[in-house]
């Protein structure tokens, strides 16, 4: 059984909330995904997305053509927090130059390098 703590480091993780946000808004292949989720490698994207498919967060269709063709769209579940992870990722942007500066003038005070963190 898997704990809350799973739970949160699943949903929460650098990769997946880009994931759920992008498979929320609609049906969408990994190359979009690959384009839209910057920084993201094409193997931490794949193991990314069976990841949340084997959590239920995500449902995985094959069309039968040539090449195969494959979409990935959010389940109930993980459209029930979209929402949140819209909210979460609004305030990461909102407040990311106010904890920047926080962490500059922290390492300046203790004379820290940039490096060091």
């Amino acid at each position: 059984m898997c704990t809350v703590r799973e739970v949160l480091d699943r949903v929460g993780g650098k990769w997946s909330i880009g994931v759920i946000v992008e498979a929320s808004e609609g049906p969408v292949r990994f190359t979009e995904l690959e384009r839209k989720i910057e920084g993201i490698s094409r193997r931490m994207l794949t193991l990314t997305l069976r990841n949340l498919e084997r959590d239920g967060l995500l449902h995985r269709t094959v069309y039968p053509t040539v090449p195969p063709k494959v979409e990935y769209v959010a389940t109930d579940m993980a459209r029930e927090l979209y929402s949140t992870l819209l909210t979460l990722t609004a305030w990461a942007e909102r407040h990311r130059s106010a904890i920047d500066s926080a962490r500059e003038a922290y390492d300046r005070e203790r004379g820290l390098s940039a490096e060091a963190s």
